[in-house]
């Protein structure tokens, strides 16, 4: 196993990983990653037990070795999406629907990557030997074997159905995440934040614009696409971590992660309480969406919606309970045959696989 020293070491390290996972395109391997940090939006900390202080350039202001600890943890789970997502995705370049498809998928892969050397810049240069190692292991641990932080990072990504599913559902939470990182008293995180949402717009609008593409194609059934938002909003729901979380109180009395929405609500944080209200955000924003894909669907029986909170949770208050997509409990016995038949099966995958044999199946763009 190579060890990392430096900053140096973890960047031949990163070409091996993407040796590794098989990133062969040219395109992919030319890009010129590069470290960006934004304009600061705020010089002192705007929240928390610190609040009014001068927000920390380097972990030596840092008065507290618990608020050190908790910050790494933070920056490590970012970093280890970005890696995830890539590993997740790239089994889609050698499908894309048109050329425009294949440079989209192309783009998002190289900022998610940009994204992942971005937070292993950060533990490299801030955090000392800990903090290299801890990059290292990002570059370590494969989505392919199940070994990603958080579980929604874990699954391949099959089929461009589930690309477009997962960017619109998956990469939205990203945005809350990094929105409500781009608040930290950590300076130098805080200014990592700018530049990534910017990008991550990109994926989110991918996912949105792909969507109605194949709405508007009408060939992929809207009952066939609903199973793939059961696939994969209740695993976005997971994503904005316990109910009741003491790990997100302390984060914010420490002011190293505030609120989606924290420059903007002027009520007193609700600190028991902050991964559901962020989780309600993000319910309500993918709700607004849904409803206008629904827009380009004639027949109001055949819309599309957003699964209730309650249903296929692994994480929270309703993780491992029986609820239909209604919110409606089911009995024990009853839920494996019922969620088998709202997610996709092996003969929704052939099915679909079928469809995109099919050039129409999508609105095609062009390059133009």
């Amino acid at each position: 196993m190579r060890k990392v020293h430096n900053w140096d070491d973890w960047i031949d390290y990163f070409y091996f990983w993407q040796d590794s996972i098989g990133l062969e395109r040219k395109e992919l391997r030319e890009f010129e990653f590069d470290i960006k940090f934004g304009e600061p939006e705020a010089t002192e900390i705007e929240f928390g037990h610190y609040k009014g202080q001068l927000k920390w350039p380097t972990l030596m202001h840092i008065p507290d070795q618990r608020v050190r600890d908790a910050l790494m943890n933070l920056i490590i789970y970012q970093g280890d999406t970005e890696f995830a997502s890539v590993e997740q995705q790239r089994n889609l370049l050698l499908s894309p629907p048109s050329d425009y498809d294949l440079l989209s998928i192309m783009r998002v892969m190289c900022e998610e990557m940009r994204h992942g050397w971005q937070m292993s810049y950060l533990l490299c240069e801030h955090f000392g030997d800990e903090g290299r190692r801890e990059a290292q292991k990002m570059l370590e641990r494969t989505a392919d074997e199940g070994q990603r932080l958080l579980g929604s990072f874990n699954v391949m990504i099959a089929n461009w159905l589930d690309f477009f599913t997962y960017a619109q559902f998956i990469d939205r939470d990203g945005k809350f995440q990094l929105k409500m990182l781009s608040t930290s008293a950590f300076d130098p995180l805080a200014r990592s934040m700018g530049p990534m949402l910017k990008e991550e717009s990109y994926h989110l609008g991918t996912g949105n614009s792909g969507l109605l593409r194949i709405i508007k194609a009408g060939v992929v059934p809207p009952e066939l696409m609903q199973k793939f938002f059961n696939k994969w909003v209740p695993t976005a729901f997971d994503l904005f971590g316990t109910d009741h979380s003491s790990s997100a109180h302390w984060a914010y009395v420490w002011g190293i992660k505030g609120r989606f929405d924290e420059r903007d609500n002027r009520k007193d944080a609700q600190k028991d309480r902050l991964n559901e209200a962020s989780r309600q955000l993000y319910c309500d924003e993918v709700i607004r969406l849904v409803d206008r894909l629904n827009s380009q669907i004639p027949d109001r029986d055949r819309w599309l919606r957003i699964p209730e909170m309650s249903f296929n949770r692994k994480i929270g208050d309703y993780a491992h309970q029986h609820y239909t997509v209604d919110g409606e409990p089911l009995s024990a016995d009853r839920y494996s045959q019922y969620l088998a038949s709202v997610t996709p099966s092996e003969d929704d995958y052939r099915q679909l696989e079928s469809l995109q044999k099919e050039n129409e199946w999508i609105e095609l763009r062009s390059l133009n």
